[in-house]
């Protein structure tokens, strides 16, 4: 298990979690460069911004990598990717493509060349059929505006478990596309932000993943939590975290973060099939 490996290339030749590291390094530092070409800022997010401050770069079982962006830059970001990439990656989002699963990520960078399937079969990738639609990804996060008053928007939350389960049986039981089901989901999400912004709410989260926190508030950070970022060493580059990274990493993981979990705990779990 030291190499974490994943799986053997029909040469004999192993992959492992490393190996695909090295890809997602590679992703990271193409999206670092375009996104300050074009003034949009963003972060390392998740297990992404753990390993860059409690390892200087990947947790060494860690299998993907995240990024988080504010709702407004979204659409900077598609246009981004689409100019200044388009020779070697593509963008997966409900924007671009229908068949985007909208529960989460709210898009993925995807490389072109090589190939991965993830274990999660309920959030698996419906997008194939064209170049680069299966490859190692990035996960774009989105963070809008919430509340934490519980009551806010508490009809949308409601709407929106309910809507979940009828988009999963569709989509993976009988492989029927639920559009509208999906447009509606997304609809409810603008509106818990909306109604969180006109409540003047200082704090940002995921703008769909709310949904999963039940009745407790989100996960949630001020704009002076996360920006001006700061860029901090990441393997032999250096990536953009959270301004006040020890209390968004706290959030996320709780205060002994920089305690690595017990040896059976460290593995890569998201990827059942590869190719590169």
């Amino acid at each position: 298990m030291g190499d974490y490996e994943l799986a053997s290339n029909p040469d004999g030749t192993r992959i492992t979690v490393r190996d695909v590291q090295n890809h997602l390094l590679i992703m990271l530092k193409d999206i670092d460069a375009v996104m300050r070409r074009n003034g949009i800022p963003y972060f390392l997010d998740s297990g992404t911004a753990l390993g860059a401050i409690r390892h200087h770069g990947f947790i060494p079982w860690d299998d993907d990598a995240d990024i988080g962006i504010l709702k407004e830059d979204f659409g900077r970001l598609i246009k981004a990717v689409e100019k200044d990439m388009k020779d070697h990656y593509v963008i997966q989002c409900f924007e671009k493509d229908e068949r985007y699963n909208v529960l989460i990520p709210g898009a993925k960078i995807r490389m072109k060349g090589t190939y991965i399937r993830e274990k999660n079969v309920l959030l698996s990738n419906r997008c194939t059929g064209y170049d680069g639609s299966d490859g190692i990804f990035v996960d774009v996060l989105i963070y809008d505006a919430v509340s934490l008053n519980r009551s806010t928007g508490l009809k949308y939350r409601l709407f929106n478990y309910a809507l979940a389960i009828p988009e999963l049986i569709m989509d993976n039981v009988f492989h029927i596309n639920p559009v509208a089901v999906k447009r509606q989901f997304l609809k409810n999400a603008d509106h818990y932000s909306e109604l969180a912004q006109q409540e003047h709410s200082e704090y940002y989260g995921l703008d769909t993943t709310w949904l999963w926190n039940g009745f407790y508030p989100p996960y949630h950070y001020t704009k002076d939590e996360l920006f001006p970022v700061k860029y901090v060493r990441f393997e032999d580059t250096f990536l953009p975290v959270p301004n006040d990274y020890d209390t968004y990493l706290r959030r996320c993981f709780g205060d002994d973060y920089m305690q690595e979990p017990p040896y059976s705990m460290r593995k890569a779990k998201h990827i059942a099939e590869i190719r590169i």
